[in-house]
């Protein structure tokens, strides 16, 4: 059963409607030599589906549609990187609440990508101080490693295998982010990991891929459900995890 969709609406069908939108939020961005540019975009909005499809008779949620470009310019070193920037998406962000909440109830921002935190945390928390129902969640599966590794192999081999290059597939530096934090933010992703890649994707497989996605789709619906919003307007919880690659370090 597929996920229902903003865009397959008319405007009639909104009528007496107050509905919680799914924003997916990705980027355009190099994920080393082997996976593809979307791969943030495809994963968040691959979540928001299954999330609303969970929701199913529960609560009104319709997915919007993806917003494809970010802030990744700890990536411009590399050829196939399309950067926003913070500013532009702080203000898209800003202006898509503030359009949408004139008619629907909440809006959640599904974020894929890292790299938007510091524009969209700040997005997110000025449409709260306008008493705006908005929030933002972060496709993040615990224990993953940092960008184009393991696990985004995984989920991409489940998504979209023929886009994948397995015999591309390197491995880049495996130590905990936080060690390189310092270095991604003087030299950037190039001058950390010439490959791009942030973690190992040996081993990497399409199951697993699909209980990473499962998994973020379940928590996702769960923390929708509550509906908690936490500091910097982030629904649900944060679990303990080690920062990932991006400003702001979180994805």
């Amino acid at each position: 059963m597929s996920a229902p969709r903003l865009a397959d609406l008319a405007w009639p069908d909104l009528t007496d409607r107050a509905p919680l939108v799914l924003l997916p939020l990705g980027s355009c961005e190099q994920h080393g030599p082997h996976l593809p540019l979307d791969t943030d975009t495809t994963v968040a909005c691959v979540v928001a589906a299954r999330a609303a499809q969970r929701l199913r008779g529960e609560a009104d949620v319709l997915v919007a549609p993806c917003q494809p470009y970010g802030a990744s310019g700890e990536h411009e070193g590399f050829p196939g990187t399309v950067s926003v920037g913070h500013d532009a998406v702080r203000l898209l962000v800003t202006e898509i609440g503030r359009s949408v909440l004139r008619w629907a109830g909440r809006l959640l921002v599904v974020n894929g990508h890292g790299g938007n935190l510091v524009s969209l945390a700040g997005a997110v928390s000025g449409l709260r101080r306008e008493s705006r129902d908005v929030a933002w969640w972060p496709c993040l599966p615990p224990g993953s490693d940092a960008h184009a590794g393991h696990a985004e192999t995984s989920m991409m081999l489940r998504l979209r295998s023929s886009a994948v290059r397995r015999e591309r597939a390197v491995a880049g530096p495996t130590e905990p982010v936080h060690l390189l934090m310092d270095q991604l933010v003087t030299e950037s992703v190039r001058g950390v990991s010439p490959s791009g890649v942030l973690g190992d994707p040996a081993g990497a497989r399409a199951s697993e891929g699909e209980r990473l996605l499962d998994g973020m789709a379940d928590r996702l619906a769960a923390d929708i459900r509550v509906w908690r919003v936490c500091a910097r307007g982030r629904l649900g919880l944060p679990e303990r995890q080690p920062a990932t690659a991006g400003a702001g370090a979180e994805r």
